[in-house]
This record gives structure tokens, sequence and C-alpha cells, in this order.
């Protein structure tokens, strides 16, 4: 590297952060912990009208919550400050001045009203109008103005824009990390807007700015930026300043059909496409966060949408990822997104996860649905846990799976009665009688002397051990059932067994 690496991830404050964004931000923390090099975050809001309250905390809280927090950012090690675009708009002016000066930008006059005449006009002939080499000295601008006229307009206060005098007859051979050489006709491109005469930049210009000041090395960003390329590039050019390096991630895909993954898929499908909940005064729109994910899943499953380190390897840690890490092994197609796989993910992470963190989170969950906050013994929430985690996605799926293990059922599940026969209440009836007699009431010994008697007796397996779950469980499901047994104790046992004698 001929330089310091600093990437920078740079948002607009419009709204929730979407999981593609996140991505973005993801790839840049991992290049940068790669290569020993800084992650900065830099708030993108010159576009005031489409500012949203609350974005900003929100970007910043999703960063932190993944795990990815940035090196630098608002009131964070603000070595090239500040972090807000809104708060460096006295900059801009300047360097839009030097476009100008150096014949590289010029000043347009044009009303929206004149240019929508030419682009009517345009449509009319079958052509598309575009601002730039082909009709510039045509329209009101300080190319056609004399110096003169020109400094009058500006003294008047009339509107204006600053475009960019973009240069004709070049072909850019322009290198992107991922895609490789990439090629541009200048003679197709248009002169960009680039400031404006209510003193705010355009994006193209603040980016540019902001990125040579605060020493960005690379510029890793989404597909839909490559068209801008080209401009950046040769507004680089025109400020006489080193470009960073450019790498064009692809697009994150619908799991069904073709086209951009967007929040309507998530609310079509029932899963989020932000990582935490949004609030408006529409609704609201779900997050990982709240739905269960845990932060490492949805930072795994994010880091294998578009890149892969080479290997069949789908669990990392973030440690492991950004060792891992290589741009050039980022694909250039889109990556299609499977909701159903980031379950899985979540759920490898979950059983990962030890049992007894596991029962802390489980405890709030069960002393909501029973009340029971202090008689919640944790060595008990634990072992139960260890029972049923294999068979969760989230642990808000834990009570759903062991509800018996807190309360006895009130029904009995309609297909399990079958198993009930009519010499079912007199087996049950010595199966309590074998019950009351055992001291140690620990799952193993218990099921040695139930299965002893079955076999002393010569009675079946199912004619016991499917009725017995029943009366426990109501229904047919659960872990091993003398584990079941020994944590709701003796009494609890005997007392599902005669209520469900005395019922079925």
């Amino acid at each position: 590297m001929s330089r310091p690496v600093r990437v920078r991830f740079a948002p607009s404050p419009t709204g929730p952060l979407h999981i593609g964004g996140v991505r973005t931000a993801l790839f840049n923390y991992l290049f940068a912990k790669k290569n020993k090099g800084t992650f900065y975050l830099r708030i993108e809001d010159t576009d005031q009208n489409r500012f949203v309250p609350g974005a900003e905390e929100y970007i910043l809280e999703a960063l932190e919550w993944l795990g990815i927090a940035p090196d630098e950012t608002v009131g964070k090690n603000e070595k090239f400050g500040p972090y807000k675009q809104s708060e460096r708009k006295e900059l801009y002016q300047q360097y839009a001045d030097i476009l100008i000066n150096s014949g590289n930008a010029y000043y347009a006059f044009d009303s929206a009203d004149d240019l929508d005449k030419v682009r009517k006009e345009c449509e009319e002939q079958g052509k598309t109008f575009i601002y730039n080499h082909t009709n510039r000295t045509q329209l009101n601008n300080s190319l056609v103005l004399t110096e003169e006229e020109t400094k009058a307009k500006l003294a008047s206060g009339a509107d204006y824009v600053i475009r960019f005098k973009t240069p004709t007859d070049e072909t850019l051979h322009l290198k992107d990390i991922i895609r490789g050489d990439v090629k541009f006709e200048t003679n197709l491109l248009d002169d960009k807007v680039l400031f404006k005469s209510d003193g705010m930049p355009t994006y193209h210009l603040a980016n540019i700015v902001d990125d040579h000041l605060m020493e960005t090395s690379h510029v890793i960003r989404g597909e839909e930026w490559l068209p801008s390329m080209p401009l950046h590039v040769l507004l680089y050019r025109a400020f006489g300043w080193e470009a960073p390096e450019f790498a064009h991630l692809p697009l994150i895909l619908k799991p069904i059909g073709n086209g951009k993954l967007s929040k309507r898929d998530g609310d079509k499908l029932g899963f989020p496409v932000f990582p935490l909940e949004w609030t408006t005064a529409e609704g609201t729109s779900s997050g990982y966060r709240e739905k269960g994910f845990s932060p490492e899943a949805v930072v795994n499953f994010l880091a294998l949408l578009g890149w892969n380190d080479g290997t069949e390897k789908e669990l990392f840690s973030l440690e492991e990822l950004a060792e891992s890490f290589d741009l050039k092994r980022v694909h250039k197609a889109g990556a299609k997104f499977d909701p159903e796989k980031n379950k899985w993910f979540n759920h490898q992470y979950l059983i990962h996860k030890s049992d007894a963190d596991l029962a802390q989170e489980f405890k709030l969950i069960v002393a909501e649905k029973t009340g029971a906050i202090e008689n919640l013994a944790i060595e008990k929430l634990t072992k139960i846990v260890s029972l049923i985690k294999e068979r969760a996605n989230f642990v808000s799926e834990f009570w759903e799976l062991s509800d018996y293990f807190f309360e006895a059922p009130t029904n009995y599940e309609e297909k399990a009665k079958k198993n009930w026969k009519e010499e079912t209440p007199v087996l049950m009836q010595e199966l309590i009688t074998i019950l009351e007699g055992i001291d140690d009431f620990t799952s193993l010994h218990i099921e040695t002397l139930v299965k002893d008697w079955m076999t002393k007796n010569e009675i079946g397996m199912g004619k016991i051990m499917q009725p017995f779950r029943l009366s426990l469980v109501g229904a047919l499901k659960g872990p091993h059932l003398f584990d079941i047994v020994e944590l709701i104790g003796k009494q609890e046992t005997i007392t599902r067994l005669q209520k469900a004698i005395n019922t079925l």
C-alpha cells in the first residue's frame, strides 16, 4: 500500500440503515482491520430536505450493536473533523471556486423552466437531453456570457449552480479492485452540478473534497455508484490530487424474483431489512436485533453475501473475517438474500452459546410468562436450555419448546390421545406407585427403575412411554422423557399423571 489505509462509510441520515448499507460498512471495517488501517464514519447530511431526525443516532447505534463501530466519527477521535458535512459547508465554496478559476467548472443560470423546455424539445425529436458538451454553449451559463455579464448576474443574486466542465473526446481507462479495468467515454457524460447558490454542495463535490481532506485511501461502496466513478476521478485530476482506489460491491438481490432487495420484499416475506427496529407515524419496521438475531450471526451472513474466503467454511468470528478478508475475493455478480439461511446462521450461534448465558436471557421470558421471578432457579433454567436449544433458532422460541416444564398441560393433543388405551389408566396408576417409592429422583436412576419394572412385567415400551409423555407434556414432543421427570420433580410428575388418569 502506498499510503496508510483509511476507509469510510458515509451514509445520509434520511431514514433507517438498510442491510445493504450495513454490508458496505462491514466490508469497509473488515478491509481496515485486515490492513491495520482506520475505519471512519462520515455523515453526509448536505440534503437538508431529506434529513430525518433520529437517523444519525440510529446509524451509530446499529454499527455499535454489530460490533463494527468506527474508529473516528462525530464526537470520537475527530482527527479530520468535523465528521458531519453540514458542519463543513464553509469548506466547499473555496473548492468550487478553484474549479471555476482553473476552467474545470462554470456557472449555469438556467432556470428549471428553461431546462424543462429544452428537455421537451429534445423528446419531440426523439432525443434524450443531457447537459454536456453538445449543448452547453447554447444554454445560459458563463461559457456563453461575458465575464462582466456573469459578474453582474452573480452580484444581482441570481440563482445559479456550478457545473463541472467534463472533458471531451477522452476514453477513461479506470481500475476497480473488484471489477478490474472499466472504460468510460467522456462524451457520454453530463456536466454534473457541483454547487448551488444556496451555499450547499452536491454529493459529488462534497464527497471528493471530504475524501481528500480526510485522507481516504480506498473508496469501497455499492455498485450503484459505479457510474459516478469517472466524474470523481476527473474531479481528483482537476484538483491535482491523488485519487483513492475504488471498489464497487455487488448488489444484494431479492430472495425471489429479480432486482435489488427492498423493504417491500421484507414486508411481503416477513423478514427484516434493517439492523434495528425503526418506528415512524406510518408504523414500525422490524429489525434483526428485535427479531432475536445475534449481532455475530448478522455480521456472518452479511459477510458471505458476495464474498468468500475460497473454502467451504461458513462460520466466522468477526476477528476471523478481518483476518481472511480480501476485496479481490468479492464477487462481481449480485448476491441473493436468503432469509432461511440467515435463521440457520443464528441457530449456529445460538447452539454454540453457553447454556448459562442463554438461561439468563430465557429467564426474562419465563418471568413474563409465569410471573414467578423470585422462584426461577438459574440452574434449572440452564438445564432446560441444554435440552431444547438444538431445536430453536431464537431464544424467543424457547418458551414454546419448554412451557410444560413450568406449567402442567391444560389439554392434550388430539392425535396423541390414541396412545391412551383401555388398560392405560391401570398402568399409569402402577407407574405412580413406582415413582412414589423412588428417593434418588434423578433422570438415569428413575429411567433404570421404571424400565426394570416394565421388563419384569413384560410391558411394551409404547404402552408406558407415550401415555407417560402425554400426561406430562400434553403432546408427544420434548426432550428425553426422564430428564423432564427429574426437572419437574416427583410431586409434579405424580400430580400430572393423576390428572391424566382422571381426564383421559
